[in-house]
């Protein structure tokens, strides 16, 4: 993408997938037959929007773990005449919500999330009013040009007939056994015979079919004000949670514009808060551009230190600042500011890490009227503050087609299986998006009746001189958005293939220890320790990304990566040439 980048490695790696290259359209989602649900829609003829709500809604069968209807999640949608537009289908906490409800543990990291009976995180107290139906039917009515009904039927049929469990859904299973063994629906589904499922068994969902029926007919009002919702608010006041019909007939999607950026030339676009990605994609790159990242080389000590050290920058802001717009003024164009970076940057050591307090003030409170709108005023999340995990169960689909038309898209029920509690006689898998926020009550991150969960979704697009030139995204929480920026660096200053950007090693951290791939040598670890960093080597940070770039030549490449079971599947060819007749023998 930058051809005059250093393409000198000083970590060499080895890229486990292969691209696809097309000229029509592309669609790339974290399974094969999710993809291939997105490809049967352009091929019939519909646009990217209807191809990746038709993945998506695959997803629900095939990566049941990730995403679900009763989910939430953000798009990044370009239409074909330039327009960027985020659609916000993030899960809201219920009316009945309040900041005291959970008996905390601890108030220091890395428990500061943890509740008495893990009440947050698992069962009917952790489930928030669901955001994902009603995104994906708006993106469709709005955008899209297929039906509700055309754009399920790959899902139903998955669901019908059935799918091969792979060994990173048997994996997954077996991670957590011992909580979908405490539900009836799940523990049939995904425990049979009592055993995880394994890879190579066949998965079918009867009743998740039926309920994928019910959408099909009735579109989203099946759930908010529908018989699916009936199901759901049913087994809530049975079990004790919380969502009742108020809570889904007064949710709202909140259609928003992006956050835009400029790195070294080339235009940066990603979701607004309640979003941090956005804000601090933009600012770690700001303050990467005072550097040579380029002549450093990928992976060099010096690249990875300045790597972590504008991470622990971003972490540090975003954990007093990046906030929910209905209920707290964020200082988004301060953060955003390359002046501000500059400042920043003069206090970086090339040499020694050093601990990061926070360069701007606290967001303030909102009060009145806006605060009280939090369901339906233009914004609603919570502050992004990193006081904890935030889970990494999530998905992500890229779609092109042959129009100009782009989806990058993020959902989740947020952690490994969501609530792990499946609505009985419905297959649908309930969220636990209420762990997102701070058990502790009058803080800012603390539950609030309507507010927005905060999310590190990163649906990134890159432009130059008007012209997209990438789009990207991946799962992985709190990982989600470094590790967005890090294929960008790969991209814009390490001159790498689209391919190698999404696969190549990463890094994580957000001001203490450093997260390191193990694909990294052993010297850059001992560098990175020499510098007083603390280093903690995983097998995987973040999860699947992937990504489609554009080639000045009408091409399209997808790429997807090894740490999940993406697929890209290009279009290419066309119809015959207009007035084209067989002429018989």
């Amino acid at each position: 993408m930058n051809e005059s980048a250093s393409t000198k490695r000083f970590a060499p790696f080895a890229c486990e997938k292969r691209p696809a290259v097309g000229s029509r359209a592309m669609v790339v989602a974290n399974h094969p037959l999710a993809s291939a649900a997105g490809a049967e829609m352009l091929l019939a003829g519909g646009n990217a929007v209807d191809a990746a709500v038709a993945a998506l809604f695959a997803l629900t069968v095939v990566e049941p773990m990730m995403v679900g209807i009763l989910g939430g999640g953000v798009a990044h949608i370009r239409l074909s005449g330039g327009r960027h537009l985020i659609l916000d289908g993030l899960s809201t906490a219920p009316c009945a919500a309040h900041g005291a409800m959970y008996e905390t543990v601890s108030d220091e990291l890395p428990d500061r999330r943890e509740t008495a009976g893990r009440a947050n995180q698992v069962g009917p107290l952790s489930i928030a009013v669901p955001g994902a139906l009603a995104g994906w039917c708006r993106a469709l009515r709005d955008f899209g040009t297929f039906s509700i009904a055309d754009v399920t039927a790959p899902a139903i049929r998955f669901a019908e007939r059935g799918f091969t469990a792979t060994p990173y859904l048997a994996d997954c299973v077996a991670d957590l056994a011992s909580d979908l063994g405490r539900d009836p629906g799940l523990s049939a589904l995904f425990l049979p015979g009592g055993a995880p499922l394994r890879a190579g068994d066949r998965v079918v969902q009867p009743e998740y079919a039926q309920t994928l029926r019910t959408i099909a007919r009735r579109g989203a009002d099946a759930l908010y004000a529908g018989e699916l919702g009936g199901a759901l608010v049913e087994a809530m006041s049975r079990t004790g949670g919380l969502v009742a019909r108020e809570d889904l007939g007064t949710y709202r999607v909140v259609e928003r514009d992006p956050i835009r950026g400029s790195y070294r030339g080339f235009e940066i676009l990603g979701p607004p808060p309640p979003a941090s990605s956005g804000v601090h994609v933009i600012q770690m790159l700001n303050l990467l551009e005072g550097f040579d990242v380029g002549a450093m080389g990928f992976g060099s000590p010096d690249a990875v230190h300045l790597l972590a050290e504008v991470m622990k920058i971003a972490f540090a802001d975003r954990a007093v600042a990046t906030a929910d717009p209905a209920f707290v003024e964020a200082p988004v164009e301060r953060l955003t500011d390359k002046g501000y970076a500059d400042q920043r940057r003069r206090l970086v050591d090339r040499a020694r890490t050093r601990r990061w307090e926070p360069g701007v003030s606290g967001a303030a409170p909102k009060s009145g009227p806006a605060r009280r709108a939090g369901r339906d005023a233009p914004g609603g999340a919570a502050v992004s503050g990193s006081f904890g995990r935030e889970p990494g169960c999530t998905t992500h689909v890229t779609v092109a087609d042959a129009e100009g038309n782009v989806v990058a898209t993020t959902q989740t029920i947020n952690g490994l299986f969501g609530a792990c509690v499946q609505i009985p006689g419905t297959g649908m898998i309930a969220n636990n998006y209420m762990f997102n926020f701070d058990p502790h009550p009058g803080r800012a991150l603390s539950v609030e009746p309507g507010k927005r969960v905060f999310t590190s979704m990163a649906p990134m697009m890159v432009c130059r001189d008007g012209r997209l030139l990438c789009a990207l995204g991946l799962p992985g929480g709190l990982r989600i958005f470094p590790s967005a920026m890090q294929a960008l660096v790969n991209l814009l200053d390490h001159g790498m293939a689209l391919q190698e950007a999404v696969e190549a090693p990463r890094i994580w951290t957000e001001g203490g220890a450093v997260e390191m791939e193990e694909a990294f040598p052993e010297a850059v670890e001992k560098a990175l320790v020499d510098r007083g960093h603390e280093v903690e080597r995983l097998p995987r940070i973040g999860g699947g990304m992937n990504a489609i770039a554009f080639g000045g030549n009408g091409s399209l490449t997808g790429a997807a990566c090894w740490r999940a079971d993406g697929a890209p599947v290009a279009i290419a060819g066309g119809l015959a040439r207009a007035g084209v007749r067989f002429s018989g023998i």
